[in-house]
Formats: structure tokens, C-alpha cells, sequence
């Protein structure tokens, strides 16, 4: 996934500098950006921010604060590189949950590999499932409303497992970490196969993940995460379960129930631009749809293609 880097200044005369910098390194893009076009650059959430503080016409650690203020940018990493480099001066820009002062003349080696060690730094941290290594609800969210601000055409896959409550009384929470971890590999492997750019997989928690793809048809997707969920899924069963077709589990009432065996739902939403205006309003129509394809026995899927009137 590209890395979009915003450089603030108002000469434009460290753009230059990191464009060729990392000309070799095509998943950073480096995107100059004016003080005053500050309210409109925060709202696309960049990788990491830079601010040249002797190219801007504005108190440094004003700028500073109004970023962290930002709800969603309260994460986004900053580089303060300056010649005002009084140690009270770096304090008080540091006191604004900086990550990092850099003091003029800047050695470009070492701004590369701050750069590039902070955005793998930033990269671990944001994968916030230990056992998927998939981002959590904050990158989720953050994903959602970047294409929400972009007006982009693009569909949300929210996935989850059925009766995996139900596995995971008979089988254990080991074996139903393996079954998430083999969903969460599955949904990557097919939401990557065809090369399509611009895609994010996320782990809500639990059971629950979402796949966010460009454009409306998904439909082959959601086949092929589907029939290979179905082609291996067997292997988590013992004989006897798959010769059956189900599993039992005593309620808490001592009464033995029968539950199919576990199989995937998912609930897509096309959001066309201008559709929706918040991430609120996807949530709740992805939870209506996905009841519809939980609703059906067996792994299933349904599509909400409705348009915004």
C-alpha cells in the first residue's frame, strides 16, 4: 500500500529534496501541501507528516496542536525539522505528542532513515491483532473515512464466521484461533489474487473482519472467498463431526444441541460516491445485509446495491 507523506511548507523547497530522496522507494508519495490548505490535507489522513518549520509562515506549534487536535490525525506521526533548535524550542514542540525534532542542516541519510524506520514503526503498531497481524478498528475506520472524503466508488465486505461459538465449546480456543487465522488468510489471499490496487483487509475482533475493495463488482470476490473457505475448512473437524454434518454442545440447561458445522457469511455494501456521508451509515446498512447472508444455511453471501436517492 502507497504511503502518502504530506511536506509542510510554503516555498515548496523540501519537496524537491524528499522526492528525489526516495526516488527508489515507490510505495512513498510525497505530497507538498500549503499551511492554509491544512483543514483540507488533514481530512485524507496521511502515513506521516513533515513541517518545515523555516518554510512556513505560521507558529510551528500552533500548527502542531491543531493536527493533534484533529480526531483523526490524533495518530498520524510529525517531523519538525528546523534551525531553531534551542532546547526550550524543541521542548515545547515536543510537549504536542511530537514524534521527532530534526535539527537544520539535516544530514539526508539520516532524514531517509527516520523516515522510513517511523513509517515500519508505524506500520507494526497499527497492526493491532497479534494473532492475524491484520489492522484493528482504528485503521478500519480511518480507511473508511478516507474514501468517504476522496468521493470514491467502492464496496465493503463485513465477514464473520457462523456457529463459531458453538466450535469453539466443543474444540477449544486453540483450535478456534487456528480457524481465525486461516479466515483471516483466506480473505487476504482472495482479496489480493487478482492484483486489484487500493485494497485493505482489517480484523474488527473476534470472528469479524472487513475486506474494503474499489468499485461495486465483487461478486466473483465473494464467491472465491467462499468456495475456498469451503474447500478447506474440513480440516478443523474430526471425522465423526464431518461424517455427521454437525457438531453437539450442551446448553447451559445440560440439553445436547445440534449446530452446523462453521461456514462464512458476508454482507457487502456498494458504496457509490456521494452514497453515504459518514462511517456510521456503512456500518448499519453492512449490518443489515449481513444478517441477510447469516439468515441463509452454509456459507453465503448478499449485496446491498441500493443508490443513494
Amino acid at each position: 500500500m502507497v504511503q502518502e507523506i504530506y511536506i509542510i511548507d510554503d516555498d515548496d523547497s523540501s519537496i524537491v529534496i524528499f522526492r528525489e530522496l526516495f526516488k527508489n522507494d515507490k510505495e512513498y508519495k510525497f505530497i507538498s501541501v500549503k499551511t492554509e490548505q491544512i483543514d483540507i490535507a488533514l481530512k485524507n489522513i496521511p502515513s506521516l507528516i513533515v513541517i518545515n518549520e523555516d518554510a512556513i509562515d505560521r507558529d510551528v506549534v500552533d500548527l502542531c496542536r491543531k493536527i493533534r487536535k484533529d480526531e483523526d490525525n490524533t495518530i498520524t506521526p510529525v517531523i519538525v525539522v528546523s534551525s531553531k533548535n534551542t532546547k526550550d524550542h524543541r521542548i515545547k514542540i515536543l510537549q504536542e505528542s511530537i514524534e521527532y525534532f530534526i535539527k537544520k542542516p539535516v544530514d539526508e541519510e539520516y532524514l531517509y532513515y527516520t523516515v522510513k524506520n517511523l513509517s515500519r514503526l508505524l506500520a507494526s503498531n497499527r497492526r493491532v491483532s497479534p494473532l492475524t497481524g491484520l489492522p484493528g478498528n482504528v485503521q478500519i475506520h480511518a480507511e473508511l473515512k478516507k474514501r468517504i472524503t476522496r468521493g470514491e466508488d467502492f464496496s465493503v465486505l463485513y465477514l464473520d464466521l457462523d456457529n463459531f461459538k458453538a466450535y469453539n465449546d466443543v474444540y477449544g480456543f486453540l483450535k478456534g484461533d487456528q480457524i481465525i487465522e486461516f479466515t483471516a488468510d483466506t480473505i487476504v489471499n482472495s482479496v489480493h489474487s487478482d492484483k486489484i490496487e487500493n485494497t485493505f483487509v482489517g480484523h474488527i475482533g473476534g470472528d469479524d473482519f472487513v475486506a474494503i475493495v474499489p468499485g461495486g463488482n465483487c461478486e466473483k470476490l465473494c464467491q472465491n472467498i467462499l468456495s475456498e473457505f469451503d474447500s478447506k475448512i474440513g480440516a478443523f473437524f474430526t471425522e465423526e463431526d464431518l461424517e455427521k454434518g454437525y457438531i453437539e454442545v450442551a446448553n447451559r440447561k445440560g440439553i445436547i444441541e445440534q449446530f452446523p458445522l462453521t461456514s462464512l457469511s458476508i454482507g457487502v455494501v456498494v458504496a457509490d460516491a456521494g452514497r453515504f456521508h459518514n462511517i456510521l451509515e456503512i456500518g448499519e446498512v453492512g449490518a443489515q445485509v449481513k444478517h441477510a447472508a447469516k439468515s441463509v444455511m452454509g456459507s453465503s453471501y448478499a449485496i446491498d446495491r441500493r443508490k443513494n436517492v
